[in-house]
């Protein structure tokens, strides 16, 4: 079985990277040594960084290539690093070499090196020797033979040292993989675990879902009892039909405004005559606001309107005589004494 080498690139991938050209010419003598080398580029793959780690399994070594643009490793390489933490195979960690490459268009490349080693021993991985170096101008790089002779040799001694299993002395790093690399197992999946602690994490997401929770359960809550009311309301039209008392010469328009309803109760009399439906009506002679269990008690004769107007269980504009009407023209009251 031939050797694997994978290369995580955690660049941008602009053309005058000068890691670019390293991993580059890396792989190209790697591949004349017949190893089979596979680069993963991270930017491309930003939404399936953190199932990168499973691609370590088959890999004899790897190179960990990031560009210094401003100061650190960037952002791509620190989180495949911590998905190795979270979800990679230790065991299978603990068999690989890596080799660093850093180079720098600023200051910082032999501390983004030391990052990337240091991490990896962390892990448990073996380290190698790597590459850093400071480069203004990739086409200096590009052009200069000695640099291109000691990539190359960098490149071979990956070779050597991943063939004849090369050891090291141990280093204190390695002592501190007892403490961190034991993490906790999850029965999640890297994308669920990512999701969930992105959003658990989110206040700002969390009150929404919250606030969104409780305008569903209103709605719903609201669907339901306007459901309820709506399936009564043919009874309750009925209701004042059936205690409808011809008062003469009475002439008014009542709007009942239910809290539980969306469209009022419209009561019009003219002398004998009654029209009783949900609708609107522009101008009323009595305006009357109140709930549907005020409005019970007042047809089931606990209660008459002018005594639940001074209770405050109505809410009333208009002519209060007009509302006092109301009691005489429908006997609900009567209806109750007289054991209806």
């Amino acid at each position: 079985m031939g050797m694997k080498v994978n290369i995580y690139y955690g660049g941008r991938g602009l053309i005058d990277d000068p890691t670019l050209f390293v991993i580059g010419k890396m792989q190209e003598v790697l591949e004349e040594l017949h190893v089979d080398v596979k680069r993963y580029n991270l930017y491309e793959m930003k939404n399936t960084i953190t199932t990168l780690p499973q691609t370590l399994k088959e890999a004899d070594g790897i190179i960990l290539a990031a560009t210094v643009e401003w100061y650190g490793i960037g952002g791509f390489m620190t989180q495949f690093l911590d998905s190795c933490f979270l979800y990679g195979d230790k065991e299978r960690i603990s068999n690989i070499y890596m080799c660093p490459v850093v180079m720098s268009t600023t200051y910082g490349e032999r501390e983004g090196k030391l990052t990337l080693s240091t991490a990896w021993e962390i892990l448990g991985g073996l380290p190698c020797s790597g590459i850093c170096g400071y480069i203004a101008d990739t086409l200096a790089l590009e052009m200069n033979q000695g640099y291109g002779k000691l990539i190359e040799k960098k490149a071979e001694n990956l070779y050597r040292t991943i063939s004849q299993k090369l050891t090291s002395f141990p280093a204190s790093n390695q002592a501190v993989k007892q403490m961190v690399s034991q993490t906790k197992n999850v029965d999640l999946t890297p994308q669920e675990t990512e999701q969930l602690s992105q959003y658990a994490s989110d206040d700002d997401y969390v009150q929404k879902q919250k606030e969104d929770i409780q305008e569903l359960a209103s709605y719903f809550k609201d669907m339901l009892v306007t459901k309820e009311i709506e399936d009564h309301s043919d009874a309750l039209v009925k209701e004042f039909q059936d205690h409808f008392k011809p008062l003469p010469g009475l002439k008014a328009s009542y709007k009942i405004t239910i809290t539980e309803r969306k469209k009022p109760l419209i009561i019009q009399v003219n002398h004998t005559d009654l029209k009783c439906h949900y609708g609107t009506l522009e101008k009323a002679d009595v305006e009357l606001d109140l709930s549907q269990a005020s409005l019970n008690d007042i047809i089931y004769g606990r209660m008459s309107f002018q005594r639940a107007f001074m209770s405050g269980n109505i809410k009333m504009k208009g002519d209060f005589k007009i509302l006092r009407d109301l009691d005489l023209v429908f006997t609900f009251m009567d209806a109750t004494k007289t054991g209806e």
